[in-house]
């Protein structure tokens, strides 16, 4: 298998308070992963910076302005929400965040690569449709699916979210669309409050797996197994995009489930049997959430280890 990483230097430029959960040092940890000689094949490329117009994929053009006027002239960093900053240089990253999302869905569309991986901050999955929070401006996720639909004709998108917190943002874009799967596991309860099992979207194509806090191996790969699996098998994606947060690993400041490296491997396994039966091996993966830095360079590391395995 070819696996792609996208990576830029603009994302370290993206500033949070001192102290916020959602800083640069999540991106050079996994830098330093990426070191090692397992990774020696791994194709890496820089993210271009996409247009303004791609964030319309997925948002309002209001949504796109609102964003763009709480950007900071100078060295400043603004709270635009509750626990959501902006900083001189973040419309860039997050402009080259979704460049990276967009290009990993055109070399894996048109099989350069088999799979790719974007390693990018801000996250986007907590973003809605008209509203910025939960450290996310824009969504990746959806405008990558959205991008995958209208310049390739995929017919069925699948978005599967393991990020502890729940991915309210993709639900809300896709709530109403029966092309797009969207399926997430998730501690509950827990921020933002959403992701319950009888949120099912008004095409019934909202398939949530919520977690109990202290919940570890064992309940995650259940609710993969009964919940996720069955439904990504009778969706049959041609597609398949994974918000792939960190933050269920067991060392997770923001969170109590107690994942292990180890069970992120065997979620990429299963999908990518998945995109294997159904989707000709396509998988983009996007980075979200992961706030120890021991435990996001770990579980992504095996992560994108196993995306390279095949």
């Amino acid at each position: 298998m070819t696996t792609r990483l996208y990576e830029h230097k603009i994302f370290l430029e993206h500033n949070t308070p001192e102290g916020h959960p959602e800083r640069a040092d999540r991106l050079r940890s996994l830098a330093i992963a990426l070191e090692h000689p397992n990774f020696e094949k791994l194709d890496r490329k820089q993210a271009p910076q996409a247009n303004e117009d791609a964030v319309l994929l997925a948002h309002p053009e209001e949504h796109l302005r609102w964003v763009m006027s709480r950007i900071p002239e100078e060295d400043e960093i603004r709270q635009i929400e509750s626990d959501t900053y902006t900083s001189p240089k973040s419309l860039q990253a997050a402009l080259t965040g979704i460049g990276g999302a967009m290009a990993a869905v055109d070399d894996v569309l048109t099989g350069k690569v088999d799979n790719a991986f974007v390693a990018a901050r801000p996250p986007g999955h907590h973003a809605e449709k008209s509203k910025a929070m939960g450290f996310c401006l824009f969504n990746n996720a959806a405008i990558a699916a959205r991008h995958a639909q209208q310049v390739y004709g995929v017919e069925r998108v699948a978005i599967v979210d393991w990020d502890v917190h729940h991915g309210n943002g993709t639900q809300d874009i896709f709530w109403d669309d029966p092309s797009v799967l969207f399926c997430s596991t998730h501690q509950m309860p827990l921020y933002p409050g959403t992701g319950a099992k009888d949120e099912t979207g008004a095409k019934n194509t909202i398939v949530n797996a919520p977690l109990s806090p202290n919940d570890g191996s064992e309940h995650f790969r259940e609710a993969f197994k009964d919940r996720v699996l069955p439904r990504l098998q009778d969706f049959r994606p041609d597609f398949i995009i994974i918000s792939a947060g960190f933050d269920a690993h067991h060392r997770d400041p923001l969170a109590q489930i107690n994942l292990v490296g180890d069970d992120f491997d065997w979620a990429t396994g299963r999908l990518m049997e998945i995109a294997g039966k159904y989707a000709n091996n396509r998988v983009v993966s996007l980075l979200e959430g992961g706030y120890d830095l021991e435990g996001l360079a770990e579980s992504a590391g095996m992560h994108i280890c196993r995306l390279m395995k095949g």
